[in-house]
């Protein structure tokens, strides 16, 4: 029988992963206040290939000897091409907390989209913790009090949800991959090619975009920092503990712990941009963990796999 500490560093790893990814929204639009939005993911991709570069040597071999390319520069075009495209632009033009909420969609895209091409089940009691995070997402976007304008909320929103759909691909194709490639083999894939992408946009003619007003100053340096932390620790860090949760659970289970994007994104307004937080607030956030407690408990989710079931690292 597996230690209950084995078994639970795949859910650790998650949590940690969905903590870095949440505090991405403050992280981000401190950056889109002085940068453009592919000057900030460009930096962002090189950050993360730099603290990669020692095992470059490891990683080409390892490519080679698998051999499916193909599907990893897919991957990589869904997340982080693709996505950030679309977030970055989405966060230009709508708040954090309402991009927030959209983050909510991407359990029920990736149960699908896994159900389609993974095989993966999902039981009723996934679905009803899917419904309580859910509902708690949207709570605590509800009762938000207004913050900084959103220009084009609409159009913002609709842009994060491409983006959801980009995200969906990426975990059932991690999934997929999980035979073939380590966790940090596959981040190191994806940043080079986000690298490749986000440069090329950089030398666009265009580079136009909404400056995004926070209503507080911020030193010279802060955008960059900025940069730095998304690149190093929730690229390199948060990519690599999210793929070792979706490689040792499923794709569907791992993705429920993306409702809790919203709700450490809330904590880290309120610790570093003095956002207030209300009780309703409160009880939304606390109705989203449960929701994804719920949705983990006693493995609602059985992966049938088409050829063989995966190996464990």
């Amino acid at each position: 029988m597996p230690h209950p500490l084995h078994r639970a560093l795949p859910h650790l790893a998650l949590l940690t992963a969905m903590c870095f990814w949440g505090s991405t929204f403050i992280a981000l639009r401190v950056a889109l206040t002085a940068l453009t939005p592919m000057t900030v993911m460009a930096g962002r991709m090189l950050v993360a290939c730099l603290l990669l570069l020692p095992l470059w040597p490891r990683f080409f071999r390892e490519i080679s000897r698998c051999r499916q390319w193909k599907t990893l520069l897919l991957l990589a075009l869904c997340e982080p091409c693709l996505y950030f495209l679309f977030e970055t632009h989405a966060l230009q033009l709508t708040s954090a907390s309402q991009a927030g909420m959209i983050t909510a969609l991407l359990p029920l895209l990736v149960a699908a989209t896994a159900f389609v091409f993974l095989g993966e089940r999902t039981g009723a009691r996934m679905w009803l913790g899917f419904a309580l995070a859910v509902t708690g997402v949207a709570g605590i976007t509800l009762s938000a009090e207004s913050g900084p304008s959103a220009v084009n909320p609409v159009l913002g929103n609709l842009l994060q949800g491409v983006a959801m759909v980009c995200a969906a691909g990426y975990t059932v194709l991690v999934r997929r991959l999980a035979d073939a490639y380590s966790p940090l083999c596959i981040v190191a894939a994806q940043s080079a090619v986000g690298l490749l992408f986000f440069s090329l946009l950089v030398l666009l003619p265009v580079q136009g975009g909404i400056s995004v007003d926070l209503g507080r100053d911020f030193p010279w340096w802060a955008a960059w920092a900025c940069v730095g932390y998304l690149g190093g620790v929730v690229t390199f860090a948060g990519y690599g503990l999210y793929n070792f949760g979706v490689i040792r659970l499923s794709a569907g289970r791992a993705a429920a712990y993306t409702n809790l994007i919203p709700v450490f994104a809330l904590i880290f307004g309120v610790w570093l941009l003095d956002e207030r937080l209300t009780l309703v607030q409160y009880a939304a956030a606390a109705l989203t963990a449960a929701g994804v407690l719920l949705s983990q408990w006693r493995s609602p989710v059985v992966l049938q796999a088409r050829d063989s079931s995966p190996s464990r690292r």
